[in-house]
């Protein structure tokens, strides 16, 4: 199974895509997706035609974002909103259903702690990942973010098959 995670961000939009076999992970690909235009609708466009793109490119399974937390800016927090619906958009346009993970569980999932920095969860990507050339931070991001989900469905994959043997 193919996972795709997506980092949110109106400037570079970051996008890692692995391959899940049992407890098994690999690299695919990754990426950043660069908002190119003047306003903001161009920007949005363009995001949302390269991530298309790449959703044709690597034909991924399933999906998910980060969720946005709310800062003191509120405009700022309204365009990475606005960026983050096309992060969500193109994977369900694909007919993905798209999980949201916290930054926190992230990092956690991929850590082991809550408030990891960056460069820990970087490291523990390149750890879980070997050999992977990480495109940058947004993109390490993504990857974590992929690792996360991958978690996530293989222990409901987990409690699915036990509670139908309980059952049968």
């Amino acid at each position: 199974m193919r996972v795709l995670g997506i980092d949110p961000g109106l400037r570079n939009m970051g996008w890692g895509v692995i391959e899940v076999s049992g407890s098994r992970l690999s690299h695919v690909a990754n990426g950043i997706c660069h908002s190119v235009g003047g306003d903001l609708a161009a920007r949005l466009l363009s995001l949302h035609e390269q991530l298309t793109d790449m959703m044709h490119l690597y034909q991924p399974d399933a999906a998910a974002v980060e969720q946005t937390f709310v800062n003191k800016d509120g405009a700022g927090t309204l365009k990475l909103g606005q960026a983050r619906g096309i992060a969500m958009l193109v994977p369900a346009q694909a007919g993905l259903t798209v999980g949201e993970y916290a930054p926190n569980a992230v990092k956690k999932a991929v850590v082991g702690v809550g408030h990891a920095e960056k460069h820990q969860v970087e490291h523990m990507v390149k750890l879980q990942l070997p050999g992977v050339k990480i495109a940058g931070p947004d993109a390490a991001d993504a990857l974590a973010i992929a690792i996360c989900h991958a978690h996530h469905l293989q222990s409901a994959g987990t409690l699915a098959k036990a509670l139908a043997r309980a059952g049968a």
